[in-house]
This record gives structure tokens, sequence and C-alpha cells, in this order.
């Protein structure tokens, strides 16, 4: 069935269908007649305002809202008020095409050269124009007086940025040469990678969607600082250059949201709307730039959109009737992408010959004239008028959707076309194509070798770029690696309830938010730790710095609290020190990282301690984990009511085995599972000199419970075990008995290990030996390095922790509340017989006791471990004795 043809008419700022029958024309006319007088004689300002009353009224009336969230198909920033461009435009073009072609060359050469190492073309291609504005214009940089601007660059666009940075100086050609060439030293990493290069990138971007996530929580936490009065970051502005096809990521939007509601005016978004993602079009069937001013806006955004170059300008001025409006209104993605994909005699035939006036409109064109009508995201007068009223915006964070072709200037190489984002080489005639389209100083050689190219240094083109870099504060991007260190207290001094905990009943959770309230209270230290929950803070036993340190609003409290006349009170303060996120995992997690990296981005070094049940850490948001470890975060994340047995009657979903099995994967990650208050207490302090005395780019994951028990000394003899990841706890059976066994217990099931020692040792005469184990993670890493350095020839004698701590053939059990491949980690490390207990499998609602007997891991189950590397009759008694049913299914197949 053939589609009926879709006329549009214009009313007040939308489009709508003919379907929307006019009953009176004339009537019709003298109301939009009346508001074009009000907006050319009063403004737009006015216009928008009696709109806005109309719109009011009209919901009285009860007449329903326009189904169309968004404007026009059209720039939002009339010519007419176009600020002068204040750049040399020729110029500026000029370098920019070199720049491109830089960035091609070094991506063709290396897969010229190697074939197997793929990099990015048309992405940057896309956001050349858009990148160079604010290079030229807007990125400010770190300078002596006060820091710069943060800017999250789009990653697949790195080419771009280092083809820029050479041109400054700051990268040579032997760099180019090694694009995604690192192992040997000298090359440039894939993507932004702090960790790869750590005085380059400032943020990583690679990973779709994290980037739009993290640049709004370091907006926030930008005023976060500034109202608490630890830095002036007034004039600080955070720009995030994004692709169309990545908004699709849940994070992406998440904290659109969050960004209107605390009215961060210093935040700009510039998505790249090439209208493709990797495979083909972002919206096919429909419009992506529609789709997210609809989105934004209604979050609560300042939407600008760029989506017509200035060479339309003249045919708009033309067009009384709005038929180029009406054909925008009409036209999908797909069929754009194609349309972009071919030339003027093309676009004439398949787009302005489909209606009498627009075949009009353009009858005096050639095809050459349609060929160059640019969008707006190549236009540096467009994107220009954007970025400025985007600085200027106040209340609101802006969104600038910018119109581009993915590929432009690829020609029939790759512009606008579905294998645009995997082209990585190109032939010798579309390179020459190339040079004659950017009208570059290159011959034929020069071409066909891809030879880079960079103009004197005294050069017209290099002085412009120097001097625009130099009015700006300098080069971006640019990462700084140190701020002035913070002083912990000593130990002692904050933590001698834990050390000597006088066999008080609580749960390590309750012990950790101890101590950090304690250190909140040092006047050097207290004012940087950054306290952040995920909408829990009553669960960890946290309502209690509701009143002390109060919780961040830049809004103040605008409410009575419903609980005003308690001592623990919701209180919400502009200079709150507490990060109470709400129910999202990945916004608390954002908001952790701009707190872990102040001490780079800032030149502030921060403290951050985010507690959250554990199970909705790195499984849930390990992406954004591991983006902080390149990033060199520095803080604490603090897994909460830990383990898989432990937070009895939750079940399956809230019930965490894994966290730190995918913790010890992290390099850079310093994961521990302590049992008693004595070793959280070590361990916090530990991190915390790390971190700020000595500004280790490392961070710390600690596992607490809320499992409450009697909790022993721990002497300063056993510290460093604590931190390398094992003490001897002790022994149990006939005094001087050697140990028929070993029992290595982490964190919350430490305690049934001890207990299964009590039951070898009254039941079946049997002694034990006791060990603590923190961190069955630092042990291996530690066991690794020693026997890495022993095969490259180093002294044999060295020990690992492990080995000097487990020597002989012993048997060992060893058990934890979690997997079995934890435990298993230490495993190949150790000489003797070794059996690991764990929880593998989904979790259950139940007790701790009944879960623990599930999974296996209850004292009994641990006796009945060690006794089958011991004695197999006492083991066969053991089955009857503790009532232990064989037979059964695997708790894992359950």
């Amino acid at each position: 069935m053939k589609a009926e043809p879709i006329h549009l008419l214009r009313s007040g700022s939308a489009l709508r269908t003919d379907t929307d029958i006019d009953t009176d024309q004339q009537e019709t006319a003298e109301w939009l007649d009346a508001l074009e007088g009000v907006a050319r004689v009063a403004g737009v300002d006015r216009a928008a305002f009696l709109l806005q009353r109309l719109a009011e009224h009209a919901n009285h009336l009860g007449v329903p809202p326009s189904s169309h969230p968004y404007s026009l198909y059209q720039n939002t920033i009339a010519v007419d008020a176009q600020p002068a461009y204040p750049g040399d435009l020729a110029m500026e073009e000029r370098i920019t095409s070199i720049i491109r072609w830089n960035a091609l060359a070094m991506v063709a050469r290396a897969n010229k050269a190697y074939g197997e190492l793929g990099g990015h073309i048309a992405s940057y291609a896309s956001a050349a124009e858009i990148f160079e504005v604010g290079f030229n214009h807007f990125f400010k940089a770190d300078h002596a007086e006060s820091k710069g601007d943060l800017v999250y660059f789009q990653p697949h666009s790195s080419p771009g940025v280092y083809a820029r940075a050479f041109l400054e100086g700051r990268l040579d050609e032997a760099h180019l040469e090694r694009y995604r060439q690192e192992v040997d030293g000298g090359g440039l990493c894939s993507y932004p990678h702090p960790w790869l290069m750590p005085k380059f990138w400032q943020f990583p971007t690679g990973s779709m969607g994290i980037g739009p996530i993290s640049s709004i929580y370091q907006a926030r936490f930008l005023r976060y600082l500034e109202h608490r009065g630890i830095a002036d970051t007034s004039l600080r502005r955070v720009w995030g250059v994004f692709g169309d096809g990545e908004m699709d990521e849940p994070e992406s939007i998440a904290a659109l949201s969050l960004a209107a509601r605390e009215k961060l005016d210093n935040l700009t978004f510039i998505i790249n709307c090439n209208l493709q993602r990797l495979d083909g079009p972002v919206r096919g069937n429909g419009q992506i730039i529609q789709e997210l001013e609809s989105l934004f806006s209604g979050a609560g955004w300042n939407v600008i959109k760029v989506v017509w170059g200035s060479d339309w300008d003249a045919l708009f001025a033309r067009d009384r009737n709005h038929v180029l409006l009406r054909r925008f209104a009409g036209t999908v993605d797909g069929q754009y992408q194609t349309l972009g994909a071919n030339d003027g005699a093309y676009n004439r035939a398949h787009f302005f010959d489909l209606d009498p006036e627009l075949q009009a409109l353009v009858a005096h064109m050639s095809p050459a004239e349609i060929d160059g009508l640019r969008r707006g995201g190549h236009d540096f007068r467009k994107l220009y008028a954007a970025f400025d009223a985007a600085a200027k915006h106040r209340g609101r964070p802006t969104v600038i959707l910018a119109k581009t072709k993915k590929g432009f200037g690829m020609g029939q190489a790759g512009e606008s076309r579905n294998t645009s984002h995997q082209q990585k080489k190109l032939d010798v005639d579309a390179l020459k194509a190339f040079r004659d389209r950017f009208a570059l100083p290159l011959d034929d050689a020069a071409v066909e070798a891809m030879r880079f190219f960079k103009p004197a240094d005294d050069s017209a083109e290099q002085r412009y770029l120097h001097a625009r870099r130099d009015a700006l504060g300098g080069y971006l991007p640019k990462r700084t690696t140190h701020a002035p260190s913070v002083t912990v207290p000593p130990l002692e001094d904050y933590a001698k309830f834990a050390l000597e905990p006088e066999g008080r009943e609580i749960s390590t959770t309750t012990v950790l938010v101890r101590l950090f309230t304690n250190l909140l209270k040092d006047k050097a230290l207290g004012p940087r730790i950054v306290p952040i929950v995920a909408d829990e803070a009553r669960t960890f036993g946290m309502a209690n710095l509701f009143r002390q340190v109060g919780i961040y609003s830049p809004l103040g409290q605008l409410y009575e609290p419903e609980d005003a006349g308690s001592m623990l009170y919701y209180k919400e303060s502009k200079d709150g020190q507490l990060l109470e996120e709400g129910i999202t995992e990945a916004g608390a997690i954002s908001s952790w990282v701009a707190a872990a990296t102040s001490y780079s981005v800032n030149g502030v070094a921060m403290l951050p301690f985010y507690i959250y049940y554990s199970m909705f850490g790195f499984q849930r948001v390990g992406d954004l984990i591991w983006a902080a470890a390149d990033q060199r975060a520095r803080g604490f994340l603090i897994g909460a009511t830990a383990g898989r047995t432990t937070l009895s009657g939750e079940g399956l979903q809230h019930q965490d085995g894994t966290s730190h099995v995918i913790a010890s994967t992290v390099p850079n990650c310093r994961a521990y599972d302590p049992a008693f208050a004595g070793e959280v207490a070590v361990i916090v302090d530990h991190g915390s000199r790390r971190m700020l005395e000595e500004q280790k780019d490392e961070f710390y994951y600690l596992t607490v419970t809320n499992e409450n028990y009697a909790h022993m000394p721990l002497d300063a003899t056993a510290h460093a075990d604590v931190i390398k990841g094992m003490r001897r706890y002790g022994a149990r059976g006939a005094q001087g008995a050697a140990p028929a066994v070993r029992l290595l217990g982490s964190g919350a099931i430490l305690r049934e290990v001890i207990a299964a020692a009590e039951l070898l040792a009254d039941d079946w005469d049997i002694a034990s030996e006791l060990w603590s184990v923190t961190s069955f993670s630092e042990l291996a890493r530690d066991a690794r390095e020693v026997e890495r350095n022993a095969m490259f020839g180093a002294a044999h004698e060295a020990k690992s922790h492990v080995a000097r701590c487990l020597q002989g053939n012993t048997p060992i059990v060893a058990a934890s509340d979690y997997v079995r491949a934890y435990a298993q980690l230490i495993a190949s490390y150790v000489d003797a017989p070794y059996i690991a207990l764990g929880t593998d499998g989904f979790g259950r609602s139940d007790t701790r006791p009944a879960l623990r007997r599930f999974f296996e891991i209850d004292r009994y189950h641990i006796a009945l471990a060690a006794l089958s590397s011991i004695d197999r009759a006492k083991h066969a008694q053991a089955l009857q004795r503790y009532d232990i049913e064989t037979g059964l299914d695997a708790p894992w197949t359950r």
C-alpha cells in the first residue's frame, strides 16, 4: 500500500500534519502574524514568554499539550543572532585540513604496515570542526593562576587529537609512526587512556557511555568543591564531545536529570550527530537529532541544534513557505545518509526535484554548488555561535546537537557510508582526492607515501595555532600527576577502639563507618574525606553523618524535614560533605571517580569512601571501576553487607560471591576481606597513607559485613602481615602438638574456621594452625611477582609471603564467603595438598547458619574437609556425627 504524502504546516515552534485539519485558516494566519510581530518588535524572549503563558492557560482549559517535544529541523540560533567569528576563518580551515590529513595518514600507515592494528578515520573526520572550534576558542588549559576546563574527548577521534598535538610540538613524527604500538615504548594508545599516557590523557572514554555520565558527575564535583570552600572552580567548565550512537548506552543518559536538577551550567555536551554508528544508521527510520532534543529538553537541558551550515542560509531566507522545513521533517536519517553519500546531481534528483517548490528554490544552483551545501557541524561560524551561547547560558546544562557527515572528506571511500567506521585504508586515488578536496600542499609522491605534513615553525599556520592556545592558557589534553600531600593522623588517634575492641560485639561495617567518622574530625584530613552512599546511609549506620557533616545539596534545604525533631534528622546543606546519590550505583561510582581523581583534575587530594551493597559493585558497575583504574583513581570502595551467606534473607541478587575474584583482575586495586576490627583499621590506615602521603596510584576495596560478633585485639607486630594478605591467628589442639592441618579463613568465614578448629581438637584430637587471610588476591599478586623474578634469574631463595607462611606439606583447607576461585588464587604457590571451599552457585534467602550449611562452608564442612586430607576413617565417622547428607547435588547445580 502506497503511503499518503505528509504535508506539514508551521504551528508555533513545531510542525504538525494536515491531518490536524485547519478549520479556519484566516484565524490561524492572524495568530501566526501576531506572534511574528511580537518576535520582531519585542524580541524572542517576549514571544517565548507569551507562548509559555498560552501553554499554561491551555492546560487550564483542558487543551492537551503538543505531542512533538522538539523544534523544527533547523538551527536553534538564527542568522541575525550569530556573533561575529573571532578568528581567522580561512586559517583555521587550513589548519583543520592539515590535522585531518595527518590523522588519516597515521591510521592508514599503521594498517598498511601491519594490517592488524585497527584505528578510526571517519569519526574524527566528522568531528574535526567541532574539536577545532573548541581548541581555538573555548577549551581553557591549566595555567599558573588557575585550573582550566575539563574535556572528555570522543574516543574514536583520538587520531585527530594526536595529529593536533603533533603540530603543537607535543608529539613528534616518531610518536605518530608508532600509533597503536606501545609495547616497546614511544607509541600512542588506541583511545584516551591516562594509565598508558599519564601526562597526556586526563579521562578514559574508550568504553561507550562512560564519558557522558563521568563528565556530569565531574561537573557536579567542581560545584561540590566550590560550595564546601575547598577550591575555587567558578570559572571552570566541563566539555564532553560524544557520538549520537553512544547516547544509546544507558550510562550516557543516566544522569541527565541530575545535571538539570542541580543547575550545572558549567557543563556542555557536544553530540557529534553524524547519524551513523558502527554498522549503519543510528536511527535509519527516524531522526536522532529530534529524538535527542526531546530527551535532553525533557530532562531540563538547554538544547542548541546546529543542523545546517551557512551555505543554506540564503535558501532559508528565500523559502517563505517553509518548503525546506517540511521536506526536512519528512526525511529520515537513513535517507539523509544516502543523500550524504552521493553527489550534488543525486541530491538534486532525489531530494530537491521531488517537490516543485524545492526544485525552483535551487534552480539557479549547479550540482557542484548543491554538493557544497554543508551540514552545520562542519561550519565554523555555526559551531562557534553554539559554543558561545552554551558558555554564556546560565541555570541549566547545555547540549549542542551538531549534524555532521561520518567520514567527511573521504569521498567515495567512506563519506556517509555504512562501512565508514571500519575504514582504515585508502587507495592512492582516494588519498589524492582527499588532498585535492582540502587543498593540501602535498605532491603525488608525498600522498602515495602518506607522509605527515607539518608547516615550518615560523609559518603563519604554526604562529596562529600556538597563539590561540597561548590565549587559552596552554595545551590540551594534559594531565597533572600530583597534588600537595595530606597528612594522615596516627593510627592510635582514631582507631584505638578497633585495635583494642574489649570484646564488644559489633560488625565490621560499623567499625569501618566509625573509622572514617573519626577521621572526619581531624582538622587536616577531615575536610578532604568524601563519604558517598547510594541511598543506604541508614542501612550502614551512617545516619549520624546527616547532622555531623550534612548532605550536600547545591540548593541547601528548602523544606522542613519530617524528622526535624530527631537527633539524626535528614539535613541537606549547600556545604554538606556527604554525597547521598540516590538509587544509582553507576552515578555513585562516577561521583567516587570524580573525588578519587581530584588530586589530578583539581590539584586537591580528596579521600572518598563509597559504601554500598557489595553485590552492586564490581558485578554491576565493573566497567566504570575499570575506567577508574585507568584514570589512576585513589580512594576506598567499601563492599558492605558482603559475602554470599552473611547477608541473610536477601537472596540471589543481593548476595555477593564474586566481587573479590573480579577485583583481583584490576591491576591497581588492592582488595581485602578482613574479619576483625583491628584488621579493618590497619588496612584503612595503610591505604590512606599510600594514597595521600605517598601519592600512589592505587585504590582499595574492602568487604565488610553486617554480622555482629566479638573482636580480638590486634598486636602491632601483625600489622605488616595484615597488609601482605595473611597473619597467623593461632592454633588449636594439644599444647605443643604439631598441626595436622592448616585452616585458612577470610572475612566472615574466619569465625567458622576457628569453630572448625575447635571441633577438630575436641571431637577428633587433631591439632590445627589458624590463619586469618585478609587478601587472597594480594597474596597471589606477591607470589606471582616472586615466581616471575625467579624465571628471569632472580635469587631462587626469595620466597613470597604465602610461601613463607605455609611452608612444608601440611594439608591446607581455605574457606571464604566467595566462590572457590577466590581461595584458589594461591593454590599453585603452596607445596601442600590444598582444598578450597567457597560459595559457588546462586544465593538463597535463609539464616546465616542455613546458608553456610547449604554452601558447605560452615564449621562442620570445614572440619570434614580437613579430615578428608588427614584420616579417612575419621572422615567417614564425621559424616554421621555431624549429620552431613551425602548424595546431594553440588550447591552450584541446585
